[in-house]
């Protein structure tokens, strides 16, 4: 697990310094780090509105999607688009995702990444994201994270959960 953790932080960080080194990113007032990471860059919500604004470009979204605990029918089902709309975005020249969609998916790194910290693997995140909670009113988190208000309702029981505050 070391070793895939290392790997993905070493892909999603060279990702988001060549997102913020591209000229339609540096027009927003974003702090210029040298080399930005992973948790500065959700720790710095300019960033993360800068890169909302520009587009995630695909090769970032890839990194996110192979590292996240959804399936390609679970983010066509997000972004709202077919399957094969994102396999077209795959093998388009430096597509960059729509601000609507790219706000999706850095909401679902987001939880991804917050859902890891808590539960320490993707299995039981997985189980937990697709086992009915009655703190979210029985209904699955994966249910609840296609929309912005649910996705806070499955951040803020993930924080719960994390503190040891179970309801």
């Amino acid at each position: 697990m070391v070793g895939k953790k290392n790997s993905f932080e070493y892909k999603i960080n060279k990702q988001l310094n060549s997102l913020f080194n591209e000229p339609e990113v540096a027009g927003y007032a974003v702090r210029q780090n040298k080399n930005i990471t992973y948790t500065d860059f959700f720790e710095d919500k300019m960033m993360v509105i800068a890169a909302i604004r520009a587009g995630v470009p695909y090769a970032l979204f890839d990194v996110i999607q192979e590292n996240a605990p959804f399936s390609e029918d679970n983010w066509a089902d997000f972004l709202d688009v077919s399957t094969k709309s994102l396999q077209r975005y795959r093998t388009a020249d430096s597509f960059h995702f729509k601000p609507i969609h790219s706000e999706k998916i850095l909401e679902m790194a987001e939880v991804t990444s917050l859902g890891l910290s808590v539960f320490g693997n993707m299995e039981k995140l997985k189980l937990w994201l697709n086992t009915p909670s009655y703190a979210l009113g029985n209904l699955k988190p994966i249910e609840l994270i296609r929309d912005s208000y649910g996705k806070e309702l499955v951040i803020a029981e993930l924080t719960r959960i994390n503190y040891g505050i179970l309801v």
